[in-house]
């Protein structure tokens, strides 16, 4: 049984602007430190940027703050998850009730929007319905919370989770039966978005379970490489430099690794991952990530609220 009941994580993040791209439609953003009282949470979104999503960029910080709120929320809620009967409940809310929360909560930051900001060609003319409003802001999303005694991530649409296990290995729980086609993906903006929320849920309570790694990014980087594997050769190789040379090491080199996979896309790219404080203690063999590359994600300025 796992007796700590606080763990230190070290995090990091960086979002490289797509080559001959107008602005960067990532956002992410990071916050906690992992205990019961203030859990670790992770988001990173991807506005689709097209003509048809004008307010993507938008539409991907309104889904990463939503989160964070609504994860954190959570996070503490999880703090006494192993009181009897309250996991099976927690893990309800979590398949659910949360991504239903999140995808209402976001609708309701993107219509408050529109109806503040109304396009200036609109005036005049019958109001579009809810549906059209939310598809300016479409955008996917990724995000975990994690506490002592629990690993939470939700998903909706393409980029990736990855969690490298207190042994070293690589999965990827959140990734697609299939992969989607092209540039097709679910949106925040879908009918019944909730539907297509896809939720890993995996409680701790022993040491050989407590993830090292918790690494999220947006399509971009994953689209960079040549075969499906190189997203997870990356995430080994940077948790073998973590190891190596140590999180700053890492925190220093990460956006050449991101601004190198952008240039074989020359789209954003956005990546936040949080490791383990006691991991980088135990250095094991060294391995390069793979950066021979292809990248699709995006961030925001404040001039766009």
């Amino acid at each position: 049984m796992v007796t700590a009941l606080v763990r230190s994580w070290d995090t990091l993040a960086e979002s490289v602007q797509g080559t001959g791209k107008r602005q960067n439609q990532d956002w992410y953003a990071f916050a906690g430190t992992g205990s019961g009282a203030d859990p670790l949470v992770l988001a990173v979104a991807d506005g689709h940027g097209s003509a048809a999503h004008a307010r993507s960029a938008l539409g991907a910080r309104f889904a990463v703050d939503r989160f964070v709120a609504l994860a954190t929320e959570f996070g503490r809620a999880a703090g006494s998850c192993h009181e009897p009967g309250r996991l099976a409940r927690l893990m309800n809310y979590a398949r659910n009730d949360f991504p239903r929360a999140l995808v209402q909560a976001w609708r309701q930051e993107a219509l408050g929007h529109w109806s503040r900001h109304r396009p200036v060609a609109d005036l005049g003319r019958p109001e579009p319905d809810p549906d059209e409003k939310l598809t300016l802001y479409g955008t996917t999303l990724i995000g975990a919370v994690v506490t002592p005694w629990l690993l939470t991530a939700w998903q909706i649409g393409d980029g990736d989770l990855a969690v490298v296990g207190h042994d070293g290995s690589v999965g990827r729980p959140l990734a697609p039966a299939e992969e989607d086609l092209g540039d097709e993906t679910e949106s925040l903006c879908g009918p019944q978005a909730w539907r297509a929320v896809r939720t890993h849920w995996a409680p701790v309570f022993e040491e050989a379970r407590i993830p090292r790694l918790v690494v999220l990014s947006t399509d971009g980087l994953s689209k960079s490489f040549a075969s499906g594997d190189g997203f997870t050769e990356f995430v080994e190789g940077m948790d073998g430099r973590l190891a190596t040379e140590g999180f700053e090491g890492v925190r220093t080199a990460l956006p050449d690794w991101l601004r190198h996979a952008s240039r074989y896309s020359g789209d954003d790219t956005t990546l936040a991952a949080a490791l383990l404080h006691s991991y980088a203690a135990h250095p094991h063999t060294e391995t390069e990530p793979k950066t021979d590359t292809h990248t699709d994600t995006h961030t925001h300025t404040d001039s766009e609220n």
